[in-house]
């Protein structure tokens, strides 16, 4: 069952740092992030690939073609959240501008159409479309742990048995344990033109929606938090 940790992040500044520290620990397994054309071409005109893609003759802009998404890295996804909700008002507008513009040629609603939302309203992703972030990692099951490379998340159970006795359950479980992952919350249109207030600052708390091992998720969770520069309290 996924539970969600309140993020300490303020602004778009803070949420490219935790995007970066979130890719770059040692407990990662995998990822998966994606971030629509539409998106990226947004947030950095120059980008050739969503340049060249959206401008292929016949391509439904706002349909749900897979071709629309990318495949990205925590630098490329922070780069994008930083354009949209960082920097200095003018350079916002400037995004959020080019964004409006794509969302009109590609016949998608704008977020004035559904204010009733608020920006990051859990209750609203299932109608959300397009979602123009998908973020979110997969972490190494307890059994993969290299007593030396790991050494810190072992050591957060406190003693060896404990730590035995969680890796056996895990691995002895019936079903198998699904994924430890840490997602973000998905993003639309709503969310990244309407995440920030006038002043740069978020206009919500973000979550980090976490699953498996609640000790092993809340050590990696804290160090992710201190590699990004943000409150641990």
């Amino acid at each position: 069952m996924m539970e969600g940790i309140v993020l300490p992040v303020i602004d778009g500044d803070e949420a490219a740092r935790l995007v970066r520290a979130l890719g770059k620990h040692r407990y990662v397994a995998g990822r998966l992030i994606v971030v629509h054309a539409l998106a990226i071409a947004a947030a950095d005109p120059d980008d050739a690939w969503a340049r060249e893609l959206l401008a292929t003759p016949g391509l439904d802009l706002g349909s749900r073609d897979e071709r629309l998404f990318a495949s990205v890295d925590e630098e490329r996804l922070a780069h994008v959240l930083g354009a949209f909700w960082g920097g200095d008002a003018a350079s916002r507008a400037a995004v959020h501008e080019r964004l409006a513009s794509w969302l009109e040629r590609a016949g998608l609603p704008f977020p004035d159409s559904f204010e009733a939302a608020s920006p990051f309203d859990e209750s609203a992703e299932d109608e959300m479309f397009p979602v123009l972030v998908d973020a979110g990692w997969e972490l190494l099951r307890l059994a993969e742990l290299d007593p030396q490379r790991h050494a810190g998340a072992i050591g957060a159970y406190g003693d060896a048995i404990t730590f035995e006795s969680a890796r056996f359950e895990e691995e002895n479980a019936v079903p198998p344990r699904a994924p430890y992952v840490q997602e973000l919350p998905a993003l639309g249109a709503n969310e990244l033109l309407r995440g920030v207030d006038p002043s740069g600052a978020l206009v919500d708390r973000l979550h980090l929606f976490v699953e498996g091992e609640p000790i092993y998720q809340d050590y990696v969770t804290r160090g992710v938090l201190r590699a990004a520069k943000l409150s641990t309290a």
